[in-house]
């Protein structure tokens, strides 16, 4: 998919709404085919395989975007090599009062305090199965209810429910809108979390006889001696990768423009650096076997390459798109594939890692 005068008009238009009210009508965009899409075939050498899923290309949409599973499919149609929805959690909740989303667009950044508004499982479930024919890979972000007694029990049931539909499934401990859900970071309460839902994916597994991938979603504002316990139980608990990051309540760098006073996590382009040097230094701490996904501030090939260079196997974007539309993703490809070419790589494996040291050496 190509940018073009219509589609900067729509983006225009969109910015004229409320972020929420631009965010539904682009869900419903897509879910009524008026945003069907062809995007251009990829290029061989960005396939990726990770366990027995084979990624067209390695950029995904992030979590957030397809909260309730409406658009799976439209999505990866606009040239996604994976789409990851939600976070669901067991009942559908509302979230925060609105407004609870605001535009930076001084910064190109976007803040949010949605709270986990979703249908809940059930809902998901319906809509999942009903695209159960379709090919593509769907990964499913879990996340607890905001008033549950027991957040690990809501964690386990997300993998119960959808582990006969889920490509890979997120477990995300890391947004700063439900009140003490970072506290799951700890590492004596990560560790139950992450034996409970290791437990639950495999008892699941003997029953679909698939063993989904599970991924651990992280802030990128924990400190580094967090950051290493983080990494060491992902290990020892062999779970399959981490997502680096979700977005930070930090507000260093702004232009001091726009509503960036309003609470909640800061995404876009001002979260770029933090969270690439959490995702070198994460990559440091793991070795190279683990796989991990970098988000955070990617809106050019140009910044997914450096994402890949300080270590990412697999990229997500989601507030990029406020600002640059469709077109972002078959620009980042081609120009990924444009990289392979000026290198000299045969895969984008050859280019992981070419600049983590640096990274992660960076101050923050």
């Amino acid at each position: 998919m190509t940018a073009g005068p219509l589609q900067g008009l729509a983006l225009k238009g969109l910015h004229l709404l409320d972020a929420e009210n631009a965010h539904k009508l682009t869900v419903l965009t897509l879910k009524t085919g008026l945003l069907a899409a062809r995007p251009e075939p990829c290029d061989p050498r960005l396939k990726v395989t990770h366990w027995d899923l084979d990624f067209p290309n390695p950029l995904g949409m992030a979590a957030g975007f397809d909260k309730n599973a409406d658009v799976p499919d439209a999505v990866l149609n606009l040239g996604f090599g994976f789409t990851e929805v939600g976070s669901v959690t067991p009942l559908g909740q509302p979230g925060n009062p609105r407004p609870r989303v605001f535009r930076l667009a001084a910064d190109e950044g976007v803040i949010n305090r949605y709270g986990f508004n979703n249908d809940g499982h059930a809902a998901m479930r319906d809509r999942l199965l009903a695209r159960k024919a379709q090919q593509g890979i769907v990964g499913i972000n879990v996340g607890a209810n905001k008033n549950a007694a027991d957040r690990i029990a809501d964690y386990v049931a997300g993998i119960n429910e959808f582990a006969d539909l889920a490509s890979y499934f997120t477990v995300n401990i890391s947004s700063p809108n439900t009140p003490g859900l970072r506290d799951l970071q700890a590492r004596s309460a990560l560790a139950e979390l992450l034996k409970g839902v290791v437990a639950a994916r495999d008892a699941r597994a003997g029953e679909t006889g698939r063993r989904v991938p599970l991924f651990l979603k992280i802030a990128p504002d924990v400190v580094e001696e967090d950051l290493k316990d983080i990494v060491e139980e992902v290990l020892e608990q062999a779970i399959d990768g981490l997502i680096v990051s979700n977005t930070t309540i930090d507000r260093t760098g702004l232009s001091g423009q726009g509503p960036y006073q309003e609470a909640g996590g800061l995404s876009g382009r001002p979260l770029f650096r933090k969270s690439t040097i959490a995702l070198a230094r994460a990559r440091k701490l793991a070795g190279p076997d683990l796989v991990i996904v970098g988000v955070g501030g990617i809106d050019s090939a140009e910044t997914a390459w450096t994402k890949i260079a300080a270590g990412a196997d697999l990229l997500q974007v989601y507030s990029s798109l406020v600002f640059k539309g469709p077109a972002l993703v078959g620009d980042i490809l081609k120009g990924l594939a444009d990289r392979l070419d000026k290198h000299g790589f045969l895969s984008l494996r050859e280019a992981r890692d070419t600049n983590v040291d640096a990274w992660a050496s960076e101050e923050l």
